[in-house]
């Protein structure tokens, strides 16, 4: 009979989300057996929750040997960090948003070291996510990394951090509906490969958010489902070694738009409305996910801050063509035309791009 073998999945071994967590960031390590710690700030972090960060380590014996500001996510200077970090630190601490989180996290994976993510925001699902978003000769690449070895997440940090960053959250949590369709259309066609168990953690996680009923983005309750939804989908991509339960035609949308407009939006504000707009073009939960965008605020706060509708339109239009062999609703041609019509006509899209 022939040999069957499970894959393993990689799991966060820390996860801590809670009130104060920051406070007992030296306890969790030392627990974990880590004593030699590089610290990896956002800009502006340290400010905030330095002083906390290092009086935690600092009252369970752990050194900080190594200790960086992040501003840039060039992969060249990711890489030179990488091996100045001294052979003595057992354990790389990132805290912050996206760019310090995702610097460190694959400065761990190239040195083969164990990762803790620390975010005090929730702007997008990166902080559990097994790839780092980098510049690559001054693009943004999604690049193969390591799931965290732990997560620990500040809900009185994240509740203190800017409404853009709840909003972005939000955006890219909605946007694994959209994501989900695509893919299994894709399957459907022998496009990409598919895993049941990823699907259902990624969208079991969203409907968790879909179905919440108190639509305060500032309280805890809020919070911490946004978090765990997140953090859900992050491993969910861990599970099917592939991106594509969480990124679909309106990521693709996103990253067009990034590479069309001057002034960029955080990444899940432009998701958001791009998963609002292909979920349209899928016929698929598409009033529940705009109920979720107008109860929330999204689409209130989009209208105070709105896109470029020019560049917008054009990112529609070149989506298809960002990644290679990457099947989405997009990929249809008349869907494009159908997509453009829907912003021009929208009335939530007249306000939201002009």
């Amino acid at each position: 009979m022939e040999n069957f073998h499970q894959r393993q999945i990689a799991i966060p071994s820390i996860l801590k989300i809670g009130k104060n967590e920051i406070d007992h960031i030296g306890q969790y390590l030392l627990e974990a057996g880590f004593t030699n710690v590089a610290c990896f700030f956002s800009a502006g972090i340290e400010e905030l929750y330095g002083e906390k960060v290092f009086e935690s380590l600092e009252n369970q014996g752990i050194n900080i040997v190594h200790k960086d500001i992040i501003d840039q996510t060039h992969i060249e200077n990711v890489i030179d960090t990488a091996f100045s970090i001294p052979k003595s630190v057992n354990v790389l601490l990132g805290i912050g948003g996206g760019k310090a989180l995702d610097y460190s996290k694959y400065c761990a994976h190239i040195l083969a070291l164990p990762f803790i993510s620390v975010p005090t925001s929730t702007s997008n699902d990166g902080f559990c996510a097994p790839n780092a978003s980098l510049l690559v000769n001054n693009k943004r690449k999604t690049i193969k990394a390591t799931i965290p070895y732990g997560v620990i997440v500040d809900l009185t940090a994240v509740k203190n951090a800017p409404d853009i960053c709840v909003y972005s959250g939000i955006g890219d949590l909605i946007s694994k509906i959209t994501a989900g369709r695509d893919w299994k259309m894709a399957c459907s066609l022998s496009k990409a490969q598919f895993n049941d168990f990823a699907y259902l953690i990624s969208q079991n996680s969203v409907l968790e958010l879909l179905n919440y009923q108190d639509w305060d983005i500032k309280s805890l309750k809020f919070l911490y489902q946004l978090v765990y939804s997140l953090l859900m989908n992050g491993i969910a991509m861990e599970i099917a070694s592939s991106s594509r339960p969480a990124s679909g035609s309106e990521h693709l949308i996103s990253h067009a738009y990034d590479s069309i407009t001057h002034k960029p939006s955080m990444h899940g504000i432009q998701v958001g409305l791009a998963t609002y707009i292909c979920s349209y073009l899928q016929d698929y939960e598409f009033e529940k996910i705009k109920n979720l965008l107008i109860h929330t605020g999204f689409f209130d706060f989009l209208e105070k801050h709105p896109l470029n509708k020019q560049e917008f339109i054009q990112a529609i239009r070149k989506a298809p063509s960002i990644k290679e062999m990457f099947y989405t609703i997009l990929s249809v041609p008349e869907n494009i035309d159908k997509a453009v019509d829907f912003v021009e006509n929208d009335p939530i899209c007249k306000k939201t791009l002009v």
